[in-house]
């Protein structure tokens, strides 16, 4: 989930006129929940053992099919676990994603969009700027995530991810991690169809060298090695997938994510070890703005509309997640240190303007 360029700001006239315009489309397609009885010539059983089945039902449930992107939220609390004491909450996590899909002829899956992440207090919900850490007693500058640009392809076989200098599999059970095993099969996903809903876990787990580097980033940096990972626990109903008429369908989600601290808590040097673990709602419910948490669509709205605006074709490109934005963001501690994954982003850019 995870890539950039900065594309040009909105107004906010502009912005709310285009989300007219999504109303608009909304109106003239089947929407999120539409009677299958008024489309029996439509309805089709997911075949769970076909590869192009598990990429249509996928890339439906997850954004849609159809011509123009549709929105989803996501929010929850982000936990502290220091050693064998409790867990503590420290701060709200939320944002939300734009997501178009686009079947290819040969049945593998383009997904395009863009996604952010903030940071809030828990006790106001309002997005935070700055943060009190309470064990270095140091404030310190909020790193929101805010990725503009994002494009990959899943194919008919199983999609092995290279994250920094490893690979991953997504929903990589019993193999502990044996990526190699899984290159040739079947993209096929653990569907299982229970009453009037479809359940589908959705499971990343990473191990990469940190982008964020203790030579360039002594506070803000865990460590050499990172392992973030992420887990869905997602339910979307079985009469919007088999509709073949309606482009996309809703979905709600139990999402958790465990990773080390974040670089811009600068916990490198606090001599405390422990892990983050979050625990959220994800959803897309209305598949407009309504899915946006309100403090994150008024920062937006605000400071990067752009974000709003559809999301671009493109070749594909590779995971951009926020240790690496950080990393190409956030100047190093130690100067005259030249990050190397800076180094390559401003490369890329730079070809990219010609």
């Amino acid at each position: 989930m995870i890539q950039e360029a900065m594309f040009k700001s909105l107004s906010r006239r502009s912005i709310f006129s285009g989300m007219a315009g999504m109303g608009a489309m909304a109106a003239s397609v089947p929407a999120f929940g539409a009677d299958p009885r008024q489309a029996k010539g439509s309805l089709r059983p997911l075949d769970i053992m076909d590869p192009r089945e598990n990429l249509y039902g996928f890339g439906k449930m997850w954004g849609t099919l159809g011509p123009r992107a549709v929105l989803s939220g996501y929010q929850g609390v982000q936990y502290a676990i220091v050693g064998d004491k409790r867990a503590v909450p420290l701060f709200g996590y939320c944002g939300f994603g734009n997501n178009r899909n686009i079947v290819q002829p040969d049945g593998s899956l383009k997904v395009l969009g863009k996604e952010c992440g903030y940071f809030t207090d828990l006790a106001t919900g309002e997005i935070i700027d700055h943060w009190d850490n309470p064990w270095t007693g140091e404030r310190v500058e909020v790193f929101p995530f805010l990725n503009d640009r994002w494009r990959g392809t899943l194919t008919l076989e199983q999609k092995v991810f290279r994250v920094g200098d490893s690979e991953t599999v997504n929903n990589d059970l019993g193999t502990k991690g044996g990526t190699k095993s899984q290159k040739g099969k079947p993209f096929l996903l653990p569907w299982q169809r229970i009453g009037d809903q479809y359940l589908l876990s959705w499971d990343y787990a990473h191990e990469y060298t940190n982008p964020v580097t203790p030579e360039g980033w002594p506070k803000a940096s865990t460590g050499k090695r990172v392992n973030p990972s992420e887990h869905f626990t997602l339910f979307t109903p079985t009469a919007e997938i088999d509709d073949r008429s309606l482009p996309s369908a809703r979905f709600h989600a139990g999402f958790m994510r465990q990773a080390p601290w974040w670089p811009w808590m600068r916990m490198g040097q606090s001599g405390v070890h422990g892990v983050l673990m979050g625990r959220m709602h994800s959803y897309k419910i209305t598949g407009t703005v309504e899915d946006i948490p309100k403090s994150v669509l008024k920062r937006v709205e605000r400071d990067r509309p752009d974000l709003l605006e559809e999301p671009t074709d493109g070749p594909d490109e590779g995971v951009r997640g926020t240790l690496e934005a950080y990393a190409e963001d956030v100047p190093p501690e130690v100067p005259g240190y030249v990050s190397p994954l800076a180094e390559k982003r401003k490369q890329m850019l730079k070809e990219q303007a010609k």
